[in-house]
């Protein structure tokens, strides 16, 4: 009788982190300086496994390689196996108390000036061994991001009557987690109209000029207009939030911001900002693998960035509030 294991293949770590980096970056060179190893090494990694296998893992195309229908099925599976095994190392980690580890964060560019600078404070204060990189990216860059293995905890955000949501069919087999929320403020000049409101209604600004940001942000625009029964009139469009207050002062026209992003620098002269009603807020999330938050390092960040996002303005380390 054939033993059962003697058809284990005994996948190697290392070997599935190279089947996946050559699948991200298109060559072994590619995956050689992704990874840090040498040419010959990745080379020597995957003949073993072909050699194991029974099967080519890559096949040549001119002058490149490109990975056979088996390196593509262990490429599919890669993320989710190291995954699994980084927490089984983390756990045992925990065990040795070694607390030394590298979490690798995405976030959203207005997280960027408030969240994640706080996020590394308190990290270096509770968890001195946890070291942080971090990348920007909006949201739908940042979830797939997760599910190519390319980052541990996206930091992302959706608003209310998303229709291109990023946390619906395209996280599927992720873990999404909504952790906090972001006041939406209408960005006005300070001497229109509807500058001294306590809550803006959108319906008074149906005849201004409109500002549109990022094209998730753009998306919302229209929504909450068309729910207020018009159609902005768009006359500038830029993702940077610093040029959309600018464009503001001078009384080019209005817009809406979160408060995240309105907070991140000075208020600029001749600019007043007013609450939307509390039903437009967006609301924050973390985007992980499966399994990610069994890594000891990365259920701590995810445990700060659920604290710093849920912390009120006045809170010490929080940024203050702006009127």
């Amino acid at each position: 009788m054939t033993d059962a294991w003697d058809d284990d293949p005994g996948f190697d770590a290392r070997e599935l982190r190279v089947v996946k980096a050559i699948a991200d970056e298109g060559s072994i060179t590619g995956a050689a300086l992704a990874l840090g190893y040498s040419q010959p090494a990745v080379s020597q990694q995957l003949k073993r496994l072909e050699q194991r296998l029974g099967v080519a893992i890559v096949e040549r195309v001119g002058r490149s390689v490109r990975l056979t229908d088996a390196g593509r099925i262990l490429a599919r599976h890669a993320p989710a196996v190291t995954t699994a095994l980084d927490a089984a190392a983390g756990e045992l980690a925990e065990l040795r108390g070694l607390r030394s580890a590298r979490v690798r964060l995405v976030g959203f560019p207005s997280a960027s000036p408030t969240i994640v600078p706080r996020l590394l404070a308190d990290l270096a204060q509770r968890h001195p061994g946890i070291s942080l990189t971090y990348v920007e990216a909006e949201p739908p860059e940042a979830v797939e991001a997760v599910r190519e293995d390319r980052t541990d905890i996206a930091l992302t955000f959706s608003y209310p009557g998303d229709r291109d949501d990023p946390h619906g069919s395209s996280a599927r087999g992720l873990t999404v987690h909504t952790v906090g929320s972001d006041e939406l403020l209408a960005v006005l000049p300070a001497e229109h109209q509807a500058a001294t409101a306590e809550v803006l209604d959108v319906a008074t600004l149906a005849d201004d000029d409109w500002i549109a940001g990022c094209p998730r942000c753009r998306g919302h625009l229209l929504e909450l207009c068309g729910r207020a029964g018009f159609a902005p009139r768009i006359a500038f469009e830029t993702d940077n939030f610093v040029a959309v207050e600018g464009l503001v002062a001078q009384g080019i026209g209005v817009a809406t911001l979160p408060r995240m992003a309105v907070e991140s620098f000075p208020q600029l002269p001749g600019v007043a900002v007013v609450p939307l009603p509390a039903g437009e807020q967006r609301r924050i999330h973390t985007v992980t693998a499966r399994g990610a938050d069994r890594v000891p390092a990365v259920r701590a960040t995810l445990d700060a960035l659920a604290r710093l996002v849920a912390a009120p303005a006045d809170e010490p380390g929080a940024p203050p509030a702006r009127n």
